[in-house]
């Protein structure tokens, strides 16, 4: 009761200081840092830069001010010489717990402040694609929770050392901690979330909930070291033990801290959203197991429901298999480690079945032991919130009303080890789905709407070919556009519908099929037909498969749609990022060598200037391209540490990458687009390239090295590297 009636006071007193004042309004700019300086998130989405990048930097900045702040005013006494005479009167516990509850307070104070500062700063730099919901979530869980994170860090050191030198050396080195060691691990870094892109188009409650998850870890941890220190304050004249000892009598005291660093240490055992994968990639075990002897695949079909506002999968699969062996089989499933598997059933009867602890690529392998039956029919159930393997790129396993991807085990358990029928690995799925979203199997499969259901979903069913498969879905905007002899179904997220009707993208769809088509050939994963192209939720990257091909949304944010060394404008950055479809997916380029300007950006590059050449005429691509490229190519080869690389090797590592990759990106998108044109130019003119070109884009792949090297392209044309050179 005395707490509560000292807080006021407390508080009052704690805004009355001009430092507290200073900590807010520099906490309050702090998020400035993300802008300009610190810059965690790599992506290039709007929300990425102007959300998740200033959030992060105002959480650690700020959680480092209060902390700091947390140490001044608990040694304001001691520092003043006055602790004897305010211990006389009011209990040292008092005061301690007193005081933390303002500072708390504070911290709430600045965090709705610096939210009401940033929002329309944050609306603006974002644009349309701007949503209350993920500022909200983003200020709340990226800043908001690190203050009292850095206030109960920060005041636990001061009440174990009692000096405010040493305190501020141990908070430090715990925040460094978070910075530097931790930086990578998820659940480590308490200061700055491991966040490394946010969605513009599609929602981001994957990534909040992790985070939120490892906030409240850390929330129970560092409460629960607080309590032990505060079992620690120093009374009646006693040393940290002698005090701690008279403090234990309360058992109640004690047993919150226990309780509280209890909770923290199973969240942090329990977590539900990283999987124990092998993290050594070459390691392919689950593709070595044996094929059981005389069972062949007949069929698969699976009834999936996503819990969109859970995050879960609830799903029933069935398989049929012939058992010709006339002995029972153990059939091995890869599922995802986040899901439990029940009921599992074999021509109606229960039959044997474990799950390993041993995970890899993102499955655990499920065995179950099939009867000798001829003909079976195994039935099983799974249930769970879908695990991924990258704790530094989460959110792949977004699962909301706004978009889902759910590949192979995550769909449905996955056979490994059954060889398929006559008819392959026929499968039929069946996915039940909020009215507003759009199923879309990947691959040339076509998803039909077979029931409307009285709870607002609507159950869509698709017939497919293998033993996995991929579903994505989403609140998706499909435009039909018939281009290169094909129908291409364009799928992008319904927040992104400005940002694409003012880069033209229809228009630029056609425009690259139509151009790439007749000059370069057909992508060899259309099925001649129909092709769909589809946005999916920044991932960090595209890949294709027959009928299918992924657009990363970071490819067509406002930002990089305003990129000039990709093109003049939005639309020809559209363009430059479609080509890709052919030089980089359709035609793959080896990236191991990061100071070779050979990539698929310089092909793209040259791709986009022949079609924008073609559309607005020479004199314009001459002025916004080769124009461009010669002055970054001159700069380029005027800059000091090109001129002294000796230089650049006695930099820091990070300033060192930082222009590499600048320098990097210029050889890449500009010096390489001119090499190729002068190729063009000694090889005799556009429709000598263009063969050239076609025949490189349609040769045969050697399935060991499948990348378009610069050799390659040099062979093609009857030229060497020296006869390139720009001098």
């Amino acid at each position: 009761m005395k707490t509560m009636r000292l807080f006021p006071l407390e508080l009052r007193r704690l805004l009355q200081s001009r430092l507290t004042w200073l900590i807010m309004a520099l906490t309050v700019l702090s998020p400035v840092l993300g802008l300009v300086l610190y810059k965690p998130a790599t992506s290039t989405t709007m929300l990425s830069m102007y959300l998740a990048n200033p959030a992060i930097a105002g959480g650690a900045a700020g959680a480092i001010l209060f902390g700091l702040l947390a140490i001044f005013e608990l040694d304001r006494a001691r520092r003043s010489r006055v602790d004897i005479l305010t211990d006389a009167v009011v209990s040292p516990l008092t005061t301690a717990l007193t005081r933390l509850l303002a500072l708390l307070t504070a911290a709430v104070l600045t965090a709705g402040l610096t939210m009401l500062v940033w929002l329309p700063i944050s609306a603006g730099l974002i644009g349309s694609v701007f949503t209350g919901v993920n500022f909200l979530l983003a200020y709340l869980l990226l800043m908001g929770l690190a203050l009292p994170l850095g206030i109960l860090a920060a005041a636990a050191a001061y009440q174990f050392t009692r000096r405010a030198d040493l305190s501020i050396v141990l908070f430090i080195a715990f925040c460094a901690l978070s910075l530097t060691v931790w930086s990578a691990e998820w659940q480590l870094c308490w200061l700055n979330p491991c966040v490394w892109a946010l969605s513009d188009d599609f929602s981001n409650f994957r990534v909040f909930r992790s985070v939120a998850w490892m906030r409240l870890t850390w929330l129970a941890a560092l409460a629960g070291v607080w309590t032990v220190s505060y079992l620690c304050i120093r009374q009646y004249g006693k040393g940290i033990f002698g005090s701690l000892a008279r403090s234990v009598r309360r058992i109640y005291r004690p047993a919150v801290a226990l309780a509280l660093l209890a909770c923290s240490g199973t969240a942090y055992a329990a977590q539900p959203f990283i999987d124990n994968s092998n993290p050594d990639l070459t390691v392919m075990s689950f593709y070595e197991i044996p094929y059981a002897e005389g069972v062949t695949f007949l069929s698969r079909s699976a009834q999936v429901f996503p819990d969109t506002d859970a995050g879960t999968v609830t799903g029933r699969a069935s398989y049929q298999f012939q058992n010709t062996s006339g002995q029972e089989q153990s059939i091995s499933f890869g599922i995802n480690p986040g899901y439990t598997i029940s009921n599992v059933q074999a021509n109606g009867t229960d039959v044997p079945f474990t799950v390993s602890d041993y995970q890899e690529y993102n499955e655990a392998l499920l065995e179950v032991t099939i009867p000798a039956e001829e003909e079976v029919e195994l039935t099983m159930e799974y249930s769970g919130f879908p695990q991924e393997s990258m704790p530094t790129m989460q959110g792949g396993k977004e699962l909301s009303s706004e978009y889902l991807c759910l590949e192979n085990s995550a769909l449905s358990p996955r056979v490994m080890n059954v060889m398929p029928g006559e008819a392959g690995y026929p499968t039929t799925i069946e996915i039940t789905l909020p009215a507003s979203m759009i199923a879309i199997p990947f691959s040339s499969s076509e998803a039909e709407v077979i029931s409307e259901n009285a709870d607002g979903t609507r159950t869509w069913r698709y017939e497919a070919n293998s033993a996995g498969g991929i579903l994505y879905a989403g609140d998706y905007i499909c435009e039909q556009i018939e281009a290169g002899g094909m129908t291409i179904e364009f799928y992008y997220g319904r927040k992104h519908q400005a940002v694409m009707a003012e880069a033209g993208a229809v228009d630029a769809v056609k425009a690259v099929v139509d151009y790439c088509t007749e000059h370069y050939g057909k992508l060899s994963y259309g099925t001649g037909d129909t092709l769909k192209l589809i946005q999916s939720r920044v991932a960090g990257g595209g890949y294709a498969v027959d009928g299918a091909s992924l657009l990363d949304e970071a490819d067509f944010t406002a930002a990089n749609l305003g990129d000039v060394q990709k093109g003049g404008g939005a639309g020809e950055v559209m363009i430059h990022e479609l080509v890709h479809q052919w030089w980089g997916l359709g035609n793959m380029f080896d990236t191991v060598d990061s100071t070779s300007p050979w990539s698929a950006e310089g092909l793209t590059v040259y791709t986009t200037y022949r079609i924008v050449k073609e559309l607005y005429g020479e004199d314009y691509a001459r002025e916004h391209y080769v124009d461009q490229w010669q002055q970054a190519v001159d700069d380029y080869y005027l800059n000091y540490y090109v001129r002294h690389p000796e230089y650049l090797e006695m930099l820091p590592e990070n300033e060192q990458l930082a222009i590499s990759n600048s320098l990097s990106q210029v050889r890449q998108y500009n010096e390489m687009p001119l090499k190729i044109l002068k190729a063009e130019q000694l090889v005799g003119g556009e429709e000598a390239m263009d063969q050239i070109l076609h025949d490189l884009f349609n040769r045969e792949l050697d399935p060991m090295y499948p990348y378009l090297t610069y050799q390659e392209f040099l062979d093609a044309c009857h030229l060497t590297e020296e006869d390139l050179n720009l001098g």
